[in-house]
């Protein structure tokens, strides 16, 4: 479908606007970051973010090639490599833990370095790596989690958690034997590790509750916990009453005060939040992502140091290993969501957003397609060598593996999708190989920055440098000569970077504009 009206004039003008903001970019922040906060798009690849961003704009009524996602507005890019030291292909624990540890490790690992052998709690001892959350809790700031997995889910995990295996996420998950080498679970780590966290919100309950706790809101349900302790009860008593609230609905979580909540904790499903398709809206459902957001920023904000906080948008990767493409792209919807609103209620003078991934999985994106085809849809452009449609999403393998493999035993070809509606949400995208879950992708995952110091992603690297930017820009941990104390005639004392380099080269580029 051609878009009228985008003729020479209009591309031309594009660029120009285009231009305009890359020479405002080459005036480049290097003050400190007070406030640093990453989102995640767990699984989101490049593919993903080219399928989510038609996905979101022809939401918006757009044909969708056009749109621009709220984070593809950051005037620095990079790429970042996501092996782990023993997988190619990676996994979340292994990727998380190099851009919240800075330091890259093996597949499953939470926390350590290249030391530990995985699921031996005796090899840890010289592998433990501090996180940019406790670096930065170690220096006066706030921190916070926010998922829609389970909190203590790979991801979230490595801000906090030091576990040789990912999977040790409550206390009956550990083998006897490590257990006695003294090994915690990583729901433990939540309360004992990380006791200045002030905001951690996601799913997850059953693994902070006993087995003789009844869950809050599934009828006969459980927790998994056989050490009877109820680690929720356990995080609220140590901290201070009248300003600590837990929460595990939505109608509780809009009641927070934030102007007299610094701590709160909401875990608001047994496991994994729900995928936005099935959210319920009510006061008994869920939070969005972007609510969840907006509420954390707001209680992190008050602490005039600033604030480290981290945001996953988890079942992105979940809807790719279902080989349903409609709940990936549209988790990254609510991603797109969730960065805007940071974006709104913060400053670029002060504040480093970056968006990443931890890995991509094997989403194409391809065909003979028009301007504006429906993303889900079927290629409108050609059909394959057999005659039959095929649709512009596809996977190297997964669970859509097994209707091809079916359709080839019973009828000798193809199954023919032209009378099914593949952009219905439990459709499952065909693939080559036929797989119970659909893998990882192994290739680089983009990196989006703005803000303080973003500049520092510039090229192609390795996924562990992600931290230590972080590190360098609020100036937390080591490497410090850069940074600048400024007595303010308190007892605290600020830091912000030399200003007159960036001076300098304002004044170049604003003669530069002179001259053009």
């Amino acid at each position: 479908m051609a878009v009228s009206n985008e003729y020479a004039k209009y591309w031309n003008d594009f660029a120009a606007d285009e231009l305009e903001k890359a020479l405002r970019a080459q005036i480049l922040n290097k003050e400190m970051a007070k406030n640093t906060v990453i989102f995640i798009g767990d699984g989101m690849g490049v593919p993903t973010v080219s399928a989510g961003r038609m996905f979101v704009g022809q939401l918006a009524g757009k044909t969708g090639e056009e749109f621009q996602l709220s984070w593809e507005t950051f005037p620095h890019v990079a790429l970042s490599k996501t092996y782990n030291t023993d997988a190619q292909v990676p996994d979340s624990a292994g990727t998380a833990s190099a851009f919240l540890t800075g330091v890259k490790t093996k597949a499953g690992v939470i926390g350590l370095d290249d030391h530990v052998e995985l699921g031996s709690c005796a090899s840890i001892e010289s592998a433990a790596v501090d996180s940019i959350l406790h670096l930065s809790q170690r220096a006066g700031k706030s921190t916070g989690i926010v998922t829609t997995a389970r909190v203590t889910h790979a991801t979230p995990a490595a801000a906090y958690a030091k576990s040789p295996d990912r999977g040790w996420e409550n206390n009956s998950d550990i083998p006897e034997e490590e257990a006695a080498l003294g090994c915690k679970d990583i729901a433990l780590q939540l309360v004992e590790n990380a006791t200045g966290i002030q905001v951690v919100l996601g799913g997850g309950r059953r693994e902070l509750t006993p087995t003789s706790t009844p869950d809050a809101q599934s009828s006969g349900r459980f927790g998994y916990r056989t050490d009877n302790r109820n680690l929720i009860d356990e995080w609220v008593a140590l901290r201070p009453e009248e300003t600590t609230r837990y929460v595990y609905n939505k109608g509780q979580f809009d009641d927070i005060d934030t102007d007299k909540i610094d701590y709160l904790i909401g875990l608001f499903d047994r496991t994994h939040m729900n995928f936005e398709s099935e959210r319920d809206t009510s006061d008994d459902g869920d939070p969005s992502l972007e609510e969840m957001t907006e509420k954390a920023i707001q209680i992190l904000q008050k602490n005039e140091n600033g604030y480290f906080l981290m945001v996953e948008s988890g079942r992105i990767d979940h809807g790719h290993h279902r080989g349903h493409a409609y709940d990936a792209l549209n988790e990254l919807n609510q991603l797109h969501l969730a960065v805007a609103k940071a974006k709104e209620m913060t400053s670029e003078d002060d504040t480093l957003i970056i968006v990443t991934a931890d890995h991509s999985h094997t989403l194409s994106f391809g065909g003979d397609s028009s301007r504006g085809n429906p993303i889900l849809g079927l290629a409108d452009g050609s059909v394959g060598s057999d005659g039959l449609p095929y649709t512009t999403l596809a996977y190297a393998n997964g669970p859509g593996g097994e209707q091809v493999l079916k359709s080839f035993k019973e009828n000798r070809r193809r199954p023919d999708n032209t009378k099914v509606d593949t952009e219905d949400k439990e459709y499952k995208q065909d693939a080559l190989v036929p797989r119970d879950l659909e893998t990882h992708g192994g290739e680089d995952v983009a990196i989006y920055a703005s803000g303080p110091m973003a500049h520092l992603f510039h090229g192609v690297h390795e996924q562990n440098y992600i931290m230590h930017v972080m590190k360098y820009a609020s100036c937390v941990g080591y490497n410090k000569e850069h940074c600048e104390i400024v007595d303010n005639g308190t007892n605290d004392a600020t830091v912000h970077y030399p200003t007159f380099l960036t001076f300098i080269m304002f004044i170049s580029v604003l003669l530069f504009r002179c001259f053009l």
